[in-house]
Order: C-alpha cells, then structure tokens, then sequence
C-alpha cells in the first residue's frame, strides 16, 4: 500500500503533493470537487471528520491532517529526503517556526477571506470582517518579508520544506509587489526540477 492524499488542485493539498515529490515518494491522489463540496460528502467524511483538506493516509493506515503536521511526519519518515534541516539543528528551528507560523498565522486567515459571512455575527454585514482579514493577512506577510534573507530561500541557498508551505500560500493571495522576496522564494520552489509539473497544474495562473 502507498500512501493516499486527498486534496484538490489548487488547495492546501498542493503543499503535501509537493513534498512528497521532493522526496520522490509514489502516492496515489484522490481528487475531491471542492466546488461541488464533496469533501462535504459522506465518503470522505468517515476519512477526515474535520471534511477539510488535506488529508494524508499513510502505507500502514494512519490518517494525517493539518498540512503542517503532515509535513513534519514526512520529514521524520523520510529523513534522507532533506526536506527539513537535521534535528536540533539551528536551521531545523528556523525551519519549524517559520512552517508553524504559516499553519498558525497565515493559513486560518484565508478561510475569513473567503468566508466572511461565517465569522460575522448574525445578520451582519460580512464585508467589514473580510476587509479586516485582508489587513492582517498582507500584515503577516510583511512579518515573513522581513524574516527573509538574500538567497531564494528561507534558509538562504538550502531549500527545505517551508519553503513549499509558505510559497503554496503565497499563491493565493497576495501581491507581488508587496513582498518581493517571498515572491523570489515563491518562483524558485515553483522552477525546482520535482515541482514544475505540480506547479503548473496547480497554480497555472502564477507561472512567470
């Protein structure tokens, strides 16, 4: 048995698709119709009650979700993949704060963006909300800007997986005049040999 992730282009899903292609992992994918909320749907509910992507399934049967925490079981099943800096390395800790502020910081945010009307209280007007989500969101990505350095990536000329979390956010929405080394960061991953194919069926509309 391989593993199993389900997702959708375009989605969370992509930054797990991505790392296990850097680690040159087969996997078999089940796509879901996120427009038609099939991960709404009875089958893939007994699979993530949370009905949220993505989800990851591993060859022994353990189901994974929450994008970050499939990313660090990875890193630890697979180690000789080099997708996170060794343990108790200093780059392992920059690697692990800068992928959990994306999980805690970043990711949450998107679904206020989308989805204003559920955080506004009853009857309100949702656009308020939405606008204010939209604030902290280019805020944040200041905070990442700044944490930046000179190389393509977050930890200069070594690529890691973070680097996968933060550039597949960055495709969602944001600017790129508004963080220009988070965009550098975002096309390098995107060139990477492993990832162009992913890249362009995922994103096709951020290819440069």
């Amino acid at each position: 048995m391989s593993y199993r992730l389900y997702g959708a282009h375009g989605s969370g899903a992509s930054i797990v698709e991505s790392v296990l292609a850097e680690l040159g992992i087969t996997y078999d994918y089940e796509r879901l119709d996120m427009k038609n909320h099939a991960q709404r749907e009875a089958p893939y509910a007994s699979v993530n009650p949370h009905m949220k992507v993505p989800t990851l399934v591993t060859p022994e049967g353990e189901t994974i979700t929450e994008s970050a925490a499939i990313v660090i079981t990875l890193a630890e099943r697979h180690p000789d993949g080099g997708v996170l800096p060794p343990a108790k390395s200093p780059e392992r800790a920059r690697a692990l704060r800068w992928l959990l502020f994306g999980a805690a910081e970043l990711y949450p945010i998107v679904e206020i963006i989308d989805y204003p009307e559920r955080f506004a209280p009853e009857g309100a007007d949702p656009a308020p909300v939405k606008a204010r989500a939209q604030s902290i969101w280019n805020e944040r990505w200041k905070t990442v800007e700044g944490a930046l350095g000179d190389g393509p990536y977050l930890l200069g000329e070594t690529f890691c997986a973070t680097d996968i979390y933060l550039a597949v956010l960055s495709r969602w929405d944001l600017p790129t005049a508004d963080a220009p080394k988070v965009e550098r960061l975002a096309r390098a991953v995107g060139a990477r040999p492993a990832l162009t194919e992913i890249w362009a069926r995922n994103f096709p509309q951020r290819i440069h």
